[in-house]
């Protein structure tokens, strides 16, 4: 799961819908990345860290928490 990028969304109030339409895949690609059943790809975090995250690092925002 991507935690940290998750809670950078609710602080800046970014939709999953919003981050569906920047990189032009559907909600429920998004929603299946963020909890960790498909990754991003290096593209999509670049374009999702450069767009919506500029002042994070992609090390930080896409850290993935493993499974206990």
């Amino acid at each position: 799961m991507y935690d940290n990028l998750k809670a950078e969304m609710g602080k800046k109030g970014i939709s999953i819908d919003a981050m569906a339409r920047l990189l032009g895949v559907h909600r429920n690609t998004i929603q299946n990345k963020l909890e960790g059943e498909s990754e991003f790809t290096i593209g999509q975090a670049e374009i999702i860290s450069e767009t919506m995250f500029p002042e994070f690092t992609i090390k930080y925002l896409f850290h993935r928490k493993e499974a206990a």
